[in-house]
């Protein structure tokens, strides 16, 4: 399974440049985690971007889904990154992985995984979770959509 996470609202780059979750974000980044973990989210390792509302998105998740899991830096989860990467990366990976990124990139990323365009309009919920899992009868790599929240 893959949990692709958007992370919660954060300040403005005017208020803190470093752009942390808002209190506000905080509080739905911990909704929408208690729901996955609800819904059987139990990653074994949770990859983030790096910058800081990643890192504090996933650390909400971390704590609510499994505090047991690896939790560490990728490269491939930027804002603009492309999702080919990381799509390849992870269609070889055997362990539940949770993924913390941006738009559009972990929408982009999304589609790719589903089959999709990553140039056409994209279905993420924003500052949400979707959980995909592996079609084994599908060469590729393709994956479904089992749930979201957000």
């Amino acid at each position: 399974m893959i949990y692709l996470v958007h992370h919660g609202a954060a300040a403005s780059p005017d208020v803190d440049p470093q752009r942390p979750l808002t209190e506000a974000g905080r509080a739905g980044v911990e909704r929408v985690a208690l729901a996955a973990a609800a819904g059987g989210a139990t990653p074994e390792a949770i990859w983030h971007s790096g910058k800081l509302r990643a890192r504090q998105t996933g650390e909400v998740f971390r704590h609510a889904c499994n505090p047991l899991a690896l939790f560490t830096m990728v490269r491939g989860l930027q804002p603009n990154d492309l999702p080919d990467v990381l799509a390849d990366r992870v269609t070889g990976e055997t362990r539940d992985l949770m993924l913390v990124g941006h738009l559009p990139h972990i929408a982009r990323l999304f589609n790719r995984l589903v089959g999709g365009n990553t140039d056409e309009p994209l279905d993420f919920p924003s500052h949400g979770v979707v959980a995909l899992e592996q079609d084994p009868n599908e060469s590729g790599g393709v994956w479904h959509e089992v749930w979201r929240v957000g």
